[in-house]
């Protein structure tokens, strides 16, 4: 009697840490063609280091947001394409991180990758982190087009988490095939229910997401 209440206990405290909380799911769950490279749970992102709170490679958003990229995808594989997600949702813990490196002046070691024409001290002033992200709501998503052929990302005209206008929705100074590409993107994420956000190419919000100003904090695992 007393092992089955243990393995009872043991099993119930699996089970919690396992779950999702109700309303969220992972995104190769709902569709497993979907591609995930989560830049965070490495140490090739802005900071440098891995992200606290993304303790495994594991795309979560909230049900809606799953079932819109899912629609996404089935459109985009006609053209022989996938998405390529690079973040989904956001622990505050890790947006807690990104605001100590944030105030960190001197730790400035991928600043020639990510802001080499932004001053650090004004990432927060000029929008590219905040103190609260929606990410953290579950129903936002960072992602690119990858050819299904090549297996390559296609050309955006500027990297992932690019601080600067080259990464700004309107940016002009691209080539016709990047500016083709980012058309494409913006086209299919809105057709599908996703808002943009202007300065950031890769950057959707579902419409009417289900937790809207609700800021989540379980890890991403």
């Amino acid at each position: 009697m007393k092992f089955k209440l243990i393995f009872l206990l043991l099993f119930i405290g699996y089970q919690g840490f396992s779950q999702l909380p109700n309303g969220f799911v992972y995104i190769n769950n709902v569709d497993s063609t979907i591609q995930l490279e989560l830049r965070y749970c490495t140490d090739y992102n802005f900071v440098g280091t891995p992200i606290h709170g993304y303790n495994k490679a594991v795309g979560i958003v909230t049900v809606k947001t799953a079932e819109a990229l899912k629609a996404v995808q089935k459109e985009l594989q006609s053209k022989n394409l996938s998405l390529r997600i690079y973040d989904a949702y956001r622990p505050q813990e890790a947006v807690n991180h990104f605001i100590t490196w944030a105030k960190k002046l001197n730790d400035t070691i991928m600043k020639p990758y990510f802001y080499p024409d932004v001053d650090k001290r004004y990432l927060f002033r000029d929008g590219y982190i905040a103190s609260k992200s929606r990410h953290s709501s579950g129903s936002t998503v960072d992602l690119t087009l990858a050819d299904l052929k090549t297996g390559a990302p296609v050309d955006m005209g500027s990297n992932y988490d690019f601080f600067g206008e080259p990464s700004w929705v309107e940016y002009d100074n691209l080539t016709p095939v990047q500016k083709q590409n980012r058309q494409l993107l913006q086209n299919v994420m809105q057709k599908h229910g996703f808002r943009s956000y202007s300065k950031e190419w890769w950057h959707f919000t579902l419409r009417n997401e289900p937790f809207k100003d609700q800021y989540f904090n379980f890890p991403v695992e």
